[in-house]
């Protein structure tokens, strides 16, 4: 099969250099929302118009953005900004800054206000014996009303933090003094006190350092994205300076920790993990996961709470072979500190790579490939691609005569659509695999061309909540043509939309040189359909046999965001369905059904799952120190319990491929590799069951 190049192109009307009516003001920040707003307007997949409606949806986002947490503001400064709650479609039409210069006023007012307020909290010791409680979630609180109830949740906020540090420098007092460090200089409660204090003194001051770097550039930024979030979750400008990045990658230059991170609500939470990264390896630190502080090595943690994300990179990146120490809030609420050595990515590690998977006792042998991402180099012709390297891992696993294989895209976020393409074709003849559809045109059709079929036997699909883009529109095409068995999580993502990236100085004539560089847009120009006609927009891919998702209860997918494109449908193309499919899938569902109720696996996956549903509505907090460390206490002992539930030794049996052994004969460190990777193959539960399915496919 031919190699296809993806060319997204956008609406003509973008393409062309704008004509400006408010150039003669000078102003950057008027030519940079009109370029921003002829390019929403002209070049967005969904023709929203800029009305009341969506100026409620940028007024809510812009306030969150101005004061999530709802420390700062007053209420009285709310209801100032409230007038501007549906006219800022009349702001932006007219180009008009007179909210966003407000609210620039009012939050650089409160701020100074705050900075007094914390100072003078936290030199005074805390009664921690006293019972009360804190709300941290601020959804559940309304902003206050004066002075005196905004000084008030400051010192409970204040309260709290140091309770949760106090606690934490008790606990390693007591550790110390159970093992009889005779290092550790024990102190009285009154000092320990006072330390804690002293701590988030040194927060907080680092913390307003930051926030009076905050610019008005910075608070422009903010105003513009909540503008263009109010038409999906994925567009976002970009200053010039960040124009590289959108999700960041904590690995860096490949070291670091090998992790992708999200900013949500203040707070710097983990998206995923980069296989084979240090964070992989080590194992604790999950998507999911709220990062809360960060250390190098023993120093003191600085916290990361309202910090900004590209800042938050700078602490966590660092040399191959140093330590980072993150504190994090875990689904289920508990704090934990994870340590881990940052090293340099192993490449090797996020390619596709099989091996022979077997049950205990089974003459079947099936061919296993894991595929973490969709990826392509783009820049190197010659470079490795996935799907190239799929049909690679296919072509040795038939010389070893398996009888099946199973396809592992679980965790799999997506990435190159012509892989995508070319990878569905190696197992079905010809035919369609994928709709794009542009705002107001027909949609094109990705087909594959090639009549070659590399493999004609039974295939298996992996999925979980976790596998987007890509991997959703693989999967459904196989579905579709009744190709494979899709196995996994209730649902996929739900990501079903493409972005392109415009430099924005493209749009602006070479006489206006004075305001470049404008920055970037990161745009939603199209949107993915299967081929029977269903977006996986929004809805994903239902599998055609579920099992219990390990992420049920974390807030995940693309469901969980803000102002989401819709699920839509179009009409369906003509193709073929395969010729051979599974004919007894009610009987594989029931099957599945009746060993997962028998699995104690199975099972502890949804009483974890069932607990931490439960545990996601309790965001109320003793301060009382003693009832805290006991609550604490409690949630750490009942998540013992499921730590390790995904590590039970199953019935399956693992082999290294033949070509493989032959490679890694002379080299001890790829075989020592491979030992652990099959090691963990025979504690994976789900891919035990996707074994199971495939022994009774017919």
């Amino acid at each position: 099969m031919k190699r296809k190049i993806i060319v997204y192109v956008l609406p003509v009307l973008v393409l062309g250099i704008f004509a400006f009516t408010l150039l003669s003001s000078g102003k950057k920040e008027k030519i940079l929302l009109e370029v921003v707003s002829k390019s929403l307007e002209s070049g967005h997949f969904e023709a929203y118009n800029v009305d009341r409606n969506m100026s409620d949806r940028i007024y809510k986002l812009y306030l969150e953005s101005l004061d999530y947490s709802k420390r700062y503001l007053l209420k009285e400064d709310v209801d100032n900004l409230e007038k501007y709650r549906f006219k800022l479609d009349e702001e932006i039409k007219g180009a008009k800054f007179d909210f966003f210069d407000l609210s620039v006023k009012i939050i650089n007012q409160r701020l100074k206000e705050t900075e007094s307020i914390y100072k003078e909290i936290l030199d005074k010791p805390f009664d921690f014996e006293k019972n009360e409680m804190f709300e941290t979630d601020p959804k559940k609180m309304d902003f206050p009303k004066n002075d005196k109830e905004r000084t008030e949740r400051w010192r409970q906020l204040l309260k709290y933090q140091t309770m949760v540090k106090l606690s934490d420098l008790l606990t390693i007092q007591e550790n110390a003094i159970k093992d009889k460090d005779t290092t550790y200089k024990v102190l009285d409660f009154k000092e320990l006190e006072s330390k804690a204090r002293e701590a988030l003194k040194t927060d907080y001051s680092e913390l307003y350092r930051r926030l009076y770097q905050v610019d008005e550039k910075d608070r422009l930024d903010a105003y513009l994205n909540s503008y263009i979030g109010s038409y999906d979750p994925h567009s976002e400008y970009m200053q010039p300076k960040e124009k590289e990045t959108f999700d960041i990658n904590f690995s860096g230059q490949l070291e670091g920790i090998g992790a992708q991170l999200q900013e949500q609500n203040g707070y710097i939470k983990v998206a995923s993990i980069v296989p084979g990264s240090p964070s992989w390896k080590q194992g604790d630190l999950k998507a999911g996961d709220i990062i809360l502080k960060v250390a190098q090595g023993n120093a003191e943690p600085l916290s990361l709470v309202d910090m900004r994300i590209d800042d938050a990179v700078q602490y966590i990146r660092g040399k191959k072979g140093t330590e980072v120490r993150l504190t994090v809030k875990k689904p289920d609420a508990s704090i934990s500190v994870i340590s881990i050595i940052r090293d340099i990515v192993v490449l090797e590690e996020t390619y596709a790579k099989s091996a022979i998977v077997k049950v205990n006792g089974s003459s079947k042998r099936y061919g296993y490939i894991y595929l973490p991402t969709f990826y392509a180099d783009f820049n190197d012709r010659n470079g490795r691609r996935c799907a190239t390297d799929v049909a690679f891992e296919v072509e040795k696993l038939k010389k070893e005569d398996i009888d099946g294989i199973i396809l592992d895209l679980r965790n799999n976020g997506g990435g190159s659509l012509s892989d995508v393409v070319e990878m569905a074709g190696l197992f079905i003849k010809d035919g369609p695999i994928v709709q794009v559809k542009s705002r107001g045109g027909a949609p094109y059709i990705w087909k594959d061309t090639d009549t070659r079929i590399q493999y004609d036997g039974d295939l298996v699909l992996m999925v979980n909540t976790l596998s987007a883009s890509a991997s959703e529109i693989l999967a459904a095409a196989m579905q579709d043509y009744s190709r494979a068995v899709v196995v996994g999580a209730p649902t996929t993502f739900g990501k079903g939309t493409v972005q392109r990236i415009i430099d924005l100085d493209d749009f602006v004539g070479d006489s206006y040189s004075d305001v470049k560089p404008l920055g970037a847009l990161r745009l939603t120009t199209q949107k993915f359909y299967r081929i029977n006609g269903g977006a996986t927009q929004l809805k994903g891919v239902v599998p055609d046999i579920i099992l219990p998702d390990v992420y049920g209860a974390i807030d995940i997918g693309e469901k969980e965001l803000d102002n989401v494109i819709p699920w839509d449908e179009i009409s369906s193309v003509a193709y073929k369905k395969w010729s051979l499919p599974a004919t007894n899938m009610l009987e594989l569902k029931g099957n599945s059904e009746a060993r997962i109720a028998k699995s104690s696996t199975f099972q502890m996956v949804k009483e974890n799952s069932e607990r931490l549903m439960k545990q996601k509505g309790l965001t109320k907090y003793s301060l009382n120190l003693k009832v805290y460390r006991q609550e604490q206490a409690k949630l750490k002992d009942e998540g013992k319990k499921y730590e390790k539930m995904l590590e039970a030794q199953t019935k399956l049996e693992t082999f290294s491929l033949t070509d493989d052994l032959k490679k890694m004969e002379s080299d001890s460190i790829k075989l020592a590799s491979a030992k652990v990777w099959q090691s963990d193959l025979k504690k994976d539960a789900y891919l035990e069951e996707a074994v199971f399915i495939m022994q009774e496919i017919k």
